[in-house]
């Protein structure tokens, strides 16, 4: 995989974070970003999933805004971005997932090639959200809806070859 280039996660990753007790209720296919390796294990990456920001309802739009209004110290404010891919894209960034190349379906695709996120301050922002929202997971393990701790000891498991029973 690389890092920032967008993928399709494939249906196997929302029966994992199912198994593990998790929600994942998004019926669309939307695509995600793989932002970021792992320093934890080999072919371990963080990944958010994007929606293009025209689809929202005023409702939705509203409350998108008023979480990106939040304080920086508050976690929520963490929960979204809005920045442009081919579109401009909602960040999911409280949806935010561990990922490795198995559940991979297929390369988010524009103009024939990869898309690959490439404006330094859509990283640095990403990052630095997606960091923060992983310290609170760390601090209180599996505190979003998506088990992120499980998830992610599921899917070391299976990268370091191990058993897949109970963890």
């Amino acid at each position: 995989m690389v890092e920032r280039g967008m993928y399709f996660a494939t249906e196997e990753l929302k029966q994992l974070i199912r198994s593990v007790g998790g929600e994942w209720n998004d019926t669309k296919a939307r695509p995600i970003v793989c932002l970021v390796k792992s320093t934890e294990c080999e072919g371990l990456y963080w990944a958010i999933p994007v929606g293009n920001l025209a689809h929202r309802n005023p409702a939705q739009r509203e409350r998108l805004e008023r979480y990106l209004a939040y304080p920086e110290r508050d976690i929520r404010s963490c929960y979204y971005h809005i920045a442009r891919t081919t579109t401009m894209s909602i960040f999911f960034i409280s949806d935010a997932i561990p990922i490795s190349e198995k559940y991979i379906e297929r390369a988010y695709t524009y103009g024939g090639a990869q898309y690959v996120i490439k404006n330094p301050q859509t990283i640095s922002e990403l990052e630095r959200k997606l960091f923060r929202l992983l310290a609170v997971e760390n601090a209180s393990p599996n505190k979003y809806r998506q088990r992120i701790t499980d998830v992610k000891a599921k899917i070391i498991a299976e990268l370091k070859g191990e058993s897949k029973g109970d963890l």
